[in-house]
């Protein structure tokens, strides 16, 4: 048999929350794993529909959850950070290895890109297991720092892998400033006057070793 509820308390960070049943009564708590893996991600005001289960405590808890509603508080991503955000990342990566290729960047710019990307990846990773964990968290800044020094497209695509940092709107405004901030540094390394100098110093150090 389906009920259906709303969503009055969510924690996106570890990924479950609280149901309030239509008809009334206690609340009923909901892991992320339970929705449809189809749906869009789940928050506070959202009107869904499930079934009820025990747990191995004999608790009860919600089950194949689905979202039929309307969202009345969007605290999740927004269109622009779920698509706009896929397409600027592989952009940026056909401009690094397009430039790279054309002999317009040295190979250590794409080299530091994919490096940034794996570490903000792992950090990624890492911060949302300790935080399902009650362990010691990775601080903001240092993901934000990771992005920004050529880890966005790592980032990005740990925030879709592990739904960390997706949903806190504070969050996602400055790291996509730091994006920003990232792509206009790399159209200022194409420029005539940057590619002459970066170019001048790659080969002064490949000399001094």
């Amino acid at each position: 048999m389906r009920y259906q509820g709303t969503i009055t308390e969510w924690n996106d960070e570890q990924g479950y929350g609280f149901i309030t049943p239509d008809t009334g009564g206690g609340r009923i708590f909901a892991h992320i794993k339970a929705f449809a893996r189809h749906s869009t991600r789940p928050g506070v005001g959202d009107v869904l529909t499930y079934e009820l289960a025990k747990d191995q405590r004999g608790r009860i808890r919600a089950e194949r959850v689905t979202v039929p509603g309307t969202r009345y508080s969007n605290g999740g991503p927004t269109p622009w950070s779920r698509h706009g955000g896929t397409l600027l990342a592989l952009a940026v990566i056909a401009i690094l290895i397009g430039a790279t290729l054309l002999g317009r960047l040295p190979i250590f710019v794409p080299a530091l890109y994919g490096v940034a990307s794996l570490l903000a990846f792992a950090a990624y990773g890492k911060d949302k297991w300790a935080a399902r964990n009650g362990r010691w968290r990775t601080a903001e800044s240092t993901l934000l720092l990771l992005g920004i020094v050529g880890g966005w497209p790592g980032a990005l695509a740990a925030q879709r892998v592990f739904r960390h940092k997706s949903s806190k709107r504070s969050f996602q405004i400055v790291f996509w400033l730091s994006v920003l901030l990232n792509s206009a540094a790399l159209g200022l390394l194409l420029t005539p006057q940057a590619e002459e100098l970066l170019h001048q110093r790659f080969i002064d150090a490949m000399w001094v070793r």
